[in-house]
């Protein structure tokens, strides 16, 4: 996939679905429309007692009572987070809520929101959450070769390698969304069973 036109048209079939929950997040997944299109994520920071140390993932983060809504609070992470300001971006909808959590944090509910931008922002590590940021060609998720095993706590499960081996793996939330995201554009990740083992 080069273009966002399946994205848009997937967004556009019908209302998402949302839970609720207690405790929620919101990111924001931002893709830039270009010849080759383009998906922003970013390198959480290794932090000690922070259960998505080091993961890939999308700009975002908690709910806070002060937002105006899970949309809000997506908008203000990925200020927060990479300086980006998304009030001006065209909102081309929104993914199915996740239910996800941990041992350590109990439940959550996730909502995801995605945005197109026109061209390129600079982006600034605005606190100390977020290592490294990077711009993957949206083809890349797709590439067979690019979808590893990954594992964490004992357990195995699907990733995607999208920058450095070892490091740059998106599994887990993030993983679910993108797979639900081309799945509803039309070019769904190769199955589980496929996948091969991480080097």
């Amino acid at each position: 996939m080069r273009s966002l036109d399946p994205i848009r048209t997937a967004l556009t079939r019908g209302p998402a679905r949302t839970l609720s929950g207690d405790v929620r997040a919101a990111v924001a997944v931002v893709l830039l429309d270009q010849p080759d299109a383009e998906l922003l994520l970013i390198e959480r920071a290794e932090r000690a007692g922070d259960p998505w140390s080091g993961h890939m993932a999308f700009p975002g983060g908690r709910v806070s009572p002060e937002d105006r809504d899970v949309r809000a609070a997506a908008e203000r992470e990925t200020r927060e987070e990479v300086g980006l300001d998304l009030t001006a971006a065209e909102l081309l909808g929104r993914l199915d809520d996740l239910e996800g959590g941990n041992a350590l944090r109990g439940p959550l509910v996730l909502s995801a929101f995605v945005y197109r931008l026109a061209t390129r922002p600079p982006l600034v590590r605005q606190n100390d959450e977020v290592q490294t940021t990077l711009w993957v060609p949206l083809h890349m998720f797709l590439d067979p070769n690019r979808h590893v095993g990954h594992t964490w706590g004992g357990l195995r499960m699907p990733g995607v390698l999208v920058g450095e081996p070892g490091r740059h793996v998106v599994w887990g939330l993030t993983y679910r969304l993108l797979d639900g995201l081309f799945t509803a554009a039309g070019t769904p990740f190769p199955p589980t069973s496929s996948v091969r083992a991480r080097t």
